[in-house]
């Protein structure tokens, strides 16, 4: 049987189907070309055409918490040689000889380069200063084209090196901020060609083409950098005297979390980066975010909160100190090896008492010591926003291998590790009414027409209040409670902890070596500044926080104060120590 003339068969609409979706793949990929990828595209027939080259977008600046440039960009020009136009030889020679001369290069290099079988633009002088390049502009040699460049420089030198961070030659952030935030600060590259014909040769009054560079955006750090170069020359000074090769500074706003400074030896200098340097990777890692360490006493502070917040003890509450407690069979003795009878709360923490915090972690209990510890924000990153942050580490009854001696040991700060930002960050809630807040390091990002500003973020509330202020207290008497202690600031109320742990090793730890630290408030009755002091291995005789860490504290705070021209607690104090000889 016979169809009947005008049906269709479903030969018919399976070709009518073939024909629409080749019709659709075809639209989708002139759209493609015409729209998502036009530029792209106009510049590959740019450069097989016109020798087309590229513009680099001017970076956007890096900024302090004032506003002051901390890295920036500044005009520039790419000098290069036309080969086509090259092709003249003579002319080419003459060139060669007057941009030798200018530039101080080498006259036959540049015209064996520059006449050679290659074809395209030559790159011969990279980032020539902008006042030069003008001058060279006006000598108006053959073949020699300036386009449009930008260098990376850092006003404040060799400030803030590793969490700054630098540009490599590709104009893209090697490490730091500028890694970090590159898809913001790199902007869009431009590009900009003259038109040739079939054979190379000039077109004679044809138009250039170029697609403009868009500018990088701005990044606005919380980083002050009078704070930064303080901090800075404190560690220098304390690494020189207590003979140390490396150790960590952070300054932050315990109200809000912003870091006002933050600083890691050894670390990298700005002005003589050697991108072929095999140390590089070591030199530029920021250890306030990347390394662990055993936080050692500074962790007593939070384990009297628990304690103090689950109402099993206060300040004045007792516990007999023989010096030494047996946990699970091991002997675990104070720092000291004393023994100080019947001891109170206050007294165990003024004097760092390891048998103190192992008493209180057995009134606790494990379940809510961890909770606890959770709730610091230990064992978890800090979520500031830069590349490589590590979390902390500790074992609960819920792993394998746990034992009720590591609820001992994590009492009073080893067996635990954490990055000296997840450190502060947690003793931090002690300065902010019981509050958790995020660490951040940038304050706003500029682009375009566009403004995003960065607010302080709380994280959670761990204590209570009331449970803040105790231990805060405690801190204080810690301090300014002890005759002479190092970490006291003229004129101020200083709250604070130190810490001494042993340095670990594969078989356990080196009795030899410590890791001495500080953390602390000032002024103590509302707190401007918390600070957090580490420094690594000192030798020469002193080990301990409170005889390394604590003096640099000291001498930081200090001229961070006068920086910020906050009264002091005691003024009568201070005009009599300004007026002795």
């Amino acid at each position: 049987m016979q169809s009947r003339p005008g049906h269709l068969t479903w030969r018919h609409w399976l070709l009518a189907a073939m024909l629409v979706g080749a019709f659709g793949v075809i639209m989708v990929r002139l759209y493609r070309v015409q729209v998502l990828n036009h530029d792209d595209y106009l510049k590959e027939a740019a450069v097989t055409r016109q020798g087309a080259v590229t513009v680099p977008a001017p970076r956007g600046n890096i900024l302090d918490a004032t506003g002051y440039p901390l890295a920036t960009s500044v005009d520039a020009w790419n000098v290069y040689i036309d080969r086509f136009l090259w092709r003249d030889h003579v002319k080419a020679q003459q060139a060669a000889q007057g941009l030798a001369a200018f530039a101080k290069l080498d006259a036959n290099k540049i015209y064996g380069d520059g006449t050679g079988a290659n074809a395209g633009d030559l790159l011969v002088v990279r980032n020539m200063p902008y006042e030069q390049g003008l001058a060279l502009d006006k000598l108006d040699l053959w073949g020699v084209r300036l386009v449009h460049s930008s260098v990376r420089t850092y006003p404040e030198g060799d400030l803030g090196g590793q969490l700054i961070g630098y540009v490599g030659q590709d104009g893209l952030g090697l490490w730091g901020v500028e890694a970090d935030f590159d898809n913001v600060l790199h902007g869009k590259d431009g590009w900009l060609a003259t038109e040739h014909d079939a054979l190379g040769r000039p077109i004679a009054f044809a138009p250039s083409s170029e697609r403009r560079a868009v500018d990088g955006g701005e990044v606005q750090l919380t980083i002050d950098r009078f704070m930064q170069a303080i901090v800075e020359k404190a560690l220098d000074d304390g690494l020189a005297k207590y003979g140390s090769k490396s150790g960590q500074i952070i300054v932050m706003n315990p109200k809000t979390g912003a870091i006002l400074a933050m600083a890691s030896r050894p670390t990298v200098v700005l002005s003589k980066v050697n991108l072929n340097d095999n140390k590089l990777d070591s030199l530029v890692r920021n250890r306030n975010v990347t390394d662990l360490y055993e936080p050692g006493s500074v962790i007593k502070t939070l384990t009297t909160a628990m304690a103090i917040e689950k109402g099993l003890v206060n300040p004045e509450t007792t516990y007999v100190d023989t010096g030494v407690v047996n946990v699970g069979g091991y002997k675990i003795q104070n720092w000291d090896f004393s023994a100080h009878g019947v001891t109170t709360v206050r007294s165990f923490l003024q004097n760092s008492l390891n048998t103190g915090a192992v008493w209180l972690s057995g009134l606790i209990g494990p379940q809510d010591f961890y909770k606890y510890v959770k709730l610091f924000g230990l064992g978890e990153a800090t979520h500031v926003g830069l590349s490589g942050e590590a979390e902390g580490t500790y074992r609960t009854p819920s792993d394998q291998g746990w034992a009720v001696t590591d609820l001992a040991t994590n009492s009073y700060g080893q067996g635990i590790a954490a990055t000296p930002l997840e450190v502060l960050t947690a003793v931090n809630s002690i300065a902010n009414d019981g509050k958790l807040m995020r660490p951040y390091v940038v304050s706003k990002i500029v682009t375009g027409d566009s403004v995003r500003s960065f607010d302080p973020v709380e994280v959670r509330q761990v204590i209570k209040p009331e449970t803040a202020h105790t231990v805060l207290k405690l801190m204080n008497d810690v301090v300014d409670g002890m005759p002479f202690h190092g970490a006291q600031v003229p004129g101020y109320h200083v709250a604070g902890k130190t810490g001494t742990t042993l340095v670990s090793i594969p078989t356990g730890y080196d009795l030899d070596s410590t890791i001495a630290s500080f953390a602390g408030f000032i002024p103590y009755e509302n707190p401007q500044i918390s600070v957090l002091i580490k420094i690594d291995q000192p030798s020469g005789g002193l080990n301990l926080g409170g005889q390394v860490a604590a003096p640099v504290f000291s001498q930081a705070a200090s001229q961070i104060m006068a920086y910020l021209r906050t009264p002091p607690s005691d003024p009568k104090a201070l005009k009599s120590l300004v007026a002795k000889p």
